[in-house]
């Protein structure tokens, strides 16, 4: 696959992210849940939600009431050199725009320019320059 194929999947997966960022900002569990790939696991502290249904209902807290608990935003996103999965990540915000994590999710093709997220796990946010 050449560079230039390369970059446009990652500016598929940047705004593939971008729209799954905006589902919390929106309320809109349920484009939330069409993000997710059936077989998704995500990371939550110590416990693993497993399959979209499992991913979809442990989220489902964050999407009650009108404010958003959290934001992210991608990045950084890296793409295979087959094209068939990317890692997104980049930074987590509180409501006042605090960072508090890093988010790490890695993205499958699932048909020529749909992307769905597989795995989510969040991790300390970057230590700060010195």
């Amino acid at each position: 696959m050449s560079a230039a194929d390369l970059e446009r999947l990652a500016q598929q997966v940047f705004a593939a992210e971008r729209a799954f960022a905006r589902t919390l900002v929106e309320r809109d569990h349920g484009a939330f849940a069409r993000h997710l790939s059936a077989p998704a696991l995500f990371f939550a502290g110590r416990q693993v939600l497993r399959g979209a249904a499992e991913v979809a209902s442990g989220w489902k807290r964050f999407y009650e009431g009108d404010q958003a608990p959290f934001s992210w935003e991608p990045d950084q996103v890296e793409v295979l050199a087959d094209g068939t999965l990317a890692l997104s990540t980049g930074l987590v915000r509180d409501p006042a725009g605090k960072v508090i994590a890093r988010f790490n999710s890695i993205w499958r093709q699932e048909a020529p320019g749909q992307w769905r997220v597989v795995f989510d796990k969040g991790s300390p946010p970057d230590p700060e320059p010195r």
